[in-house]
């Protein structure tokens, strides 16, 4: 499902943009192997940590790309830090736990919660698009 992602991500900029460039697909390629969102910062430091150069710059370009093209979703969790995490061609998604003492982020995925999302929006008559759950308290390590 990732290197799907990554290969149609880049398609699809390449097709905007008419370019391609090896930073772009490193971001492209690092993002799409990671199982819950990132910021700029923590994709620029996980592109270099694998040996590879690419500016801050080149991470934020790409990310525009990406969001403009509607191939990420940008994710708030309320500490002004913007992230990111690929828009799946299915339809598929998580939702977070955020850690306020540490910060530490986790996906999770609850059925049953959609349900009743969906439920819920469709009684009060609308018709949802998206939508984010972000859970906060203390992750079991500061607990």
């Amino acid at each position: 499902m990732a290197q799907r992602w990554s290969d149609d991500a880049l398609a699809r900029l390449r097709a905007t943009s008419g370019r391609g460039g090896a930073a772009r697909r490193a971001v492209v390629e690092y993002l799409g192997r990671q199982n819950c969102c990132l910021s700029a910062q923590e994709i620029y430091d996980g592109v270099r940590g694998r040996g590879l150069r690419v500016g801050i710059a080149s991470v934020y370009r790409a990310l525009e790309g990406l969001d403009r093209g509607g191939l990420v979703q940008r994710i708030d969790l309320g500490d002004g830090v913007a992230r990111f995490e690929p828009v799946l061609p299915g339809g598929e998604h998580h939702h977070h736990f955020v850690c306020d003492d540490c910060g530490k982020v986790e996906p999770f995925e609850d059925p049953a919660l959609e349900v009743a999302l969906e439920r819920i929006a469709g009684g009060r008559g609308y018709d949802v698009e998206a939508h984010d759950v972000v859970l906060r308290g203390a992750c079991g390590e500061c607990r």
